[in-house]
């Protein structure tokens, strides 16, 4: 190669003079073989936004010099990703992985290549290489591939990154936090948990901002503070406070029956909303009660539908609408109430009730709280859960159930024989406390709260469902820092519902979580016999199993304070008699009292809705109201 040629147009490019490089190149280019001609050919090309022509240059250089062979294939993959030719991308970038298996930037720029083309099982084979990295960009596009990942622990590393290199943004910080739950790690959840106490007691609100609703619930029990957690990307616009005047004001036509619409993406019979409700729903009188389920449940989870779905008809299907044009549907059909039985959880469209819907809306079953920014007359819950205290925190008014606001199933749901404590691993000699909450349930209180029973329940061990090495090596650190023995701890995986009822009869009695109770795992726990201790709360999400407690017979297993909770929990496990009166008193109450009398529940609530539209027909505004109970029962239900 002649090499004042090639100083020249080193020169030129250098004095950013491409055409001129061009041009001097174009000779040498015809008579050499060096591989570093091609590759000055192609950053010139690339300075004149030349990038497909650019992309052949360094395609040259490769062929040329196999040292640097791989170096400059990447180069060119990357140039052809900018002229949007994503066939050359993927054709060198899967090339390339062959020999750069663990390599950042290549798994960047397929994963880049691989969206665009909607591969998504493509993008899935390279995203956890991204995670390895330190480049922002690399953490960043990784954020968003694992956004609606739980269960790979990859994501624990990834979102620690993430909040490492933006200590100051709230979202990161927040979406860190609900990982570390997720995860059990425990030493994360201090540092940001105090981080946060710090901030409020400086009068700093800031951070809450970045917070959803559901998370916030899962920590804080303090009302005032549940409604300043507003993370939601479905809402970015914020209601209007006349926007609810003007909705009930339109023109409506009512019709003899009342015609009620639920709205949710659970809608299949082995999902927790409807093993609560599905007995409910199919109780409704249709002599007087319109009743329509407007579903966008996905349609892989209508695929494990056991075959009740179908008896819940009619489902009119929002999936494919937009929440405008949901809106308009539920409005062309008429409907007087829509329940929303979702609220800030996953996967919600509680946005379509932001578009004027119906006359009356109303939250139940799916967020325990007020619903913030959603345009709701009423939540349904009962005196326990919604107590007079929680008004001034709820935009919504009350309608309280008289017993529980938590529907139960008593037809479909399972209840087999139970599993022996041999089949499952447990001791015969040892009591056995059950906590099934999800991971994300177990807060720092909750576990000082354990820890402490079992200090002073030395014969007890503590029989609880957690999947996966990283959650059962963080929760035993996390006890084993509070001086509790691995030999008290025993985990249980996921299992098919009959089996977790069969199985939950073999504790001696279930452990609550705070400040987020169980919900749907308490009732299970009464269902299958068992009973429940917990707390009295101070928020809706606090107060739900005092409710499911107080509804089957059972108020004396809520202790007044966590250390009147302590010491029931050691007081019944050196007392076998009174743990077997309880389970005696589950036993006769289950087919009596109201937590599991579906038909009673449901009587109570068309109450609540034919007291709803007589307020809208009559033109009044929404109001608080409680639901009279109907005489109790003097036989069983079932």
């Amino acid at each position: 190669m002649n090499r004042e040629v090639f100083e020249a147009a080193q020169a030129a490019y250098a004095k950013h003079e491409y055409i001129e490089t061009l041009t001097i190149l174009n000779d040498l280019i015809g008579e050499t073989s060096a591989p570093e001609a091609f590759v000055l050919l192609g950053e010139a090309l690339e300075k004149l936004g030349l990038a497909t022509e650019a992309a052949e240059a360094f395609k040259q250089a490769a062929e040329i010099d196999p040292d640097l062979g791989q170096r400059h294939r990447l180069r060119a993959a990357e140039l052809y990703f900018t002229a949007g030719d994503d066939d050359q991308v993927q054709l060198i970038g899967m090339g390339l992985l062959k020999a750069l298996p663990d390599d950042p930037q290549l798994a960047f720029l397929l994963a880049r290549s691989f969206r665009r083309t909607g591969d998504s099982a493509l993008v899935d084979r390279v995203k956890h290489t991204l995670v390895s990295s330190d480049d922002k960009d690399h953490l960043m596009l990784a954020g968003e591939l694992f956004a609606e990942e739980e269960r790979d622990p990859a994501v624990l590393t990834l979102f620690r990154k993430l909040a490492a290199l933006q200590p100051d943004d709230p979202y990161t910080q927040f979406k860190y936090m609900a990982v570390a739950r997720d995860f059990c790690d425990y030493e994360a959840l201090a540092a940001l948990e105090e981080r946060l106490a710090t901030a409020l007691a400086n009068g700093d609100l800031s951070m809450t901002e970045g917070e959803t609703g559901y998370s916030n619930l899962l920590h804080c029990g303090d009302e005032r503070l549940n409604r300043l957690a507003t993370n939601n990307r479905d809402l970015a616009v914020k209601l209007s406070p006349s926007q609810s005047r003007q909705r009930r004001m339109r023109p409506h036509t009512w019709a003899q029956k009342i015609r009620v619409g639920y709205l949710s993406s659970d809608l299949w019979d082995d999902h927790a909303t409807m093993r609560l409700f599905q007995s409910v729903l199919e109780a409704h009188d249709r002599d007087r009660f319109d009743v329509t389920l407007y579903c966008y449940t996905p349609e892989r989870f209508i695929g494990f539908d056991g075959g009740n779905r179908q008896k819940w008809e009619p489902i009119v299907s929002l999936r494919d609408l937009t929440d405008p044009q949901a809106a308009d549907l539920i409005r062309a059909r008429g409907t007087d109430i829509l329940v929303d039985l979702k609220g800030h959880t996953g996967g919600s469209r509680a946005n379509i009730l932001n578009q004027m819907a119906a006359p009356v809306q109303v939250a139940w079953l799916g967020f325990p709280g007020s619903t913030v920014n959603i345009d709701l007359d009423y939540v349904i819950g009962d005196p326990i859960v919604l107590p007079n205290s929680s008004k001034p925190h709820y935009h919504e008014k009350f309608c309280r159930l008289p017993e529980s606001y938590q529907p139960n199933d008593p037809v479909y749901r399972a209840l087999p024989p139970a599993t022996s404590r041999a089949e499952l691993g447990l001791p015969e000699d040892r009591f056995v406390f059950a906590a099934f909450n999800t991971a994300r349930k177990i807060s720092l209180t909750t576990l000082d709260l354990w820890a402490n029973i079992l200090h002073e329940a030395e014969n007890a061990i503590l029989w609880l469902m957690l999947d996966g090495d990283v959650p059962r090596s963080n929760f035993l650190k996390a006890m084993a820092s509070r001086n509790v023995s691995p030999n008290q701890i025993v985990f249980a995986p996921k299992t098919a519902y009959p089996d977790h009822i069969a199985r939950l009869q073999a504790a001696d009695t279930g452990l609550d979580t705070f400040p987020y109770n169980g919900h749907t795992t308490t009732s299970d726990k009464l269902w299958a016999g068992l009973p429940v201790l917990t707390a009295r709360g101070t928020n809706f999400a606090s107060r739900v199993s005092e409710s499911l407690l107080n509804a089957i017979g059972l108020s004396e297993l809520v202790a007044e304070t966590p250390a009147d909770f302590v010491e029931m929990a050691v007081r019944l496990a050196n007392d076998p008699a009174a743990m077997a009166a309880l389970k005696k008193t589950i036993a006769a109450n289950r087919f009596t009292a109201p937590l599991f009398d579906a038909e009673r529940f449901c009587r109570h609530l068309e109450t609540a809705y034919v007291m709803m539209t007589e307020r809208a027909r009559t033109g009044q505004p929404p109001e608080h109201f409680d639901i009279p109970a109907m005489p109790s029962r003097t036989a069983p239900f079932r």
